[in-house]
């Protein structure tokens, strides 16, 4: 059996009555053309089944209009819903979004090889495991790049992050504020910038109060790094009764052994704190006391950001954070002030001080 042509753009401006290249604009976002032409060519290409030639038009206009977002697994909770969030942005921006994972690998080779193989207009990296380096070099090959999280400060590359000093100093005072003396943090990976600025600011602000350094213990951002961690953690002799996990991936594992290994109650005999505020840490059976990373924000700004670069209307140097807010709930105690309730029921600590 022979297969059926694909209607052409010359058989619906025949049908339609209209020229070739009002088919075009009626197939193009922001196009000038009159409703009632764009309707006349809409009702042709329906019955003839016709749809517009991406390739063949990225090749006309140079423009693919995919932008990549490399991350380096969807196990962390915080990654599905952040992808989600901005292929439904990207889409109403006019982009379609290029899932790669990277799997932890290290170093620009052999991503770079694989990225560079696609048409992409944009990237964003938001893998723990890729560097500045990486997008350095793909930007010296054409394709701008907004890098999330994982930054480097002395870079040119646009960056956009969550509060992580911020995040990190707000839960150490509310650790404090709860009356916690014996501390631990669970880190991720040591190149990540993310985890070390995290780290970092808890140690730094534990110290400064005149406070013991908290023990520290090796997640490096997977569950069963982080149960070992948290192990290595309350069998010391004078085990921390507060831990701060630098992301909420290993929050959950850490809240798993305490409960089920070492009979401990989360919120009652230890507190147990995360970083993104993961959607499922709302759930009852975690009740995750987490610093978020605001989607929405996080999400809108990095679009609009790729949208700029562009149209070449975009600074050099242009490092973004957004501020996100310490959610409060059952695996934490609580401080006697500082406590807020939102409009939504969900609660939240600042620091009154």
């Amino acid at each position: 059996m022979s297969q059926k042509r694909a209607a052409t753009a010359e058989q619906v401006a025949r049908l339609a009555g209209v020229s070739r290249s009002a088919v075009s604009r009626a197939f193009t976002e922001g196009a000038s053309i009159s409703p009632a032409t764009r309707a006349k060519v809409s009702r042709a290409a329906r019955k003839l089944g016709y749809r517009p030639n991406l390739f063949a038009r990225s090749l006309k206009t140079r423009r693919s209009n995919i932008v990549g977002l490399a991350v380096t697994a969807l196990d962390n909770q915080f990654y599905p819903g952040f992808v989600q969030r901005m292929s439904e942005v990207a889409s109403t921006a006019g982009y379609r979004l290029l899932l790669f994972i990277t799997h932890g690998i290290e170093g620009p080779d052999p991503l770079l090889e694989e990225l560079l193989k696609y048409r992409l207009d944009a990237l964003i990296l938001a893998s723990s495991s890729v560097s500045s380096k990486l997008a350095e070099e793909c930007r010296d090959a054409g394709v701008p790049v907004v890098m999330f999280n994982n930054v480097d400060p002395d870079s040119n590359i646009t960056t956009v992050t969550s509060a992580d000093a911020l995040g990190a100093r707000t839960i150490a005072r509310f650790l404090m504020a709860a009356g916690h003396r014996r501390f631990g943090y669970i880190s991720g990976m040591d190149a990540d910038s993310s985890s070390y600025v995290r780290g970092t600011v808890f140690t730094d602000t534990l110290i400064g109060a005149g406070l013991p350094a908290p023990a520290r213990a090796a997640g490096n951002f997977s569950f069963d790094g982080a149960c070992e961690a948290t192990r290595t953690l309350l069998r010391q002799p004078d085990a921390p009764d507060a831990i701060f996990c630098i992301n909420d991936q290993m929050a959950f594992a850490a809240l798993q052994v305490a409960r089920h290994e070492f009979a401990l109650q989360p919120g009652t005999d230890l507190s147990i704190v995360g970083f993104d505020s993961a959607p499922i840490g709302a759930w009852p059976s975690f009740g995750l006391t987490s610093y978020s990373q605001p989607t929405e924000r996080l999400v809108a700004r990095i679009v609009e950001l790729v949208s700029l670069s562009l149209a070449q209307q975009l600074p050099r140097d242009v490092h973004e954070v957004i501020p996100g807010e310490l959610m409060v709930r059952s695996s934490a105690r609580l401080p006697a002030t500082g406590l807020l309730e939102l409009a939504d029921g969900q609660r939240v600590w600042r620091d009154p001080g």
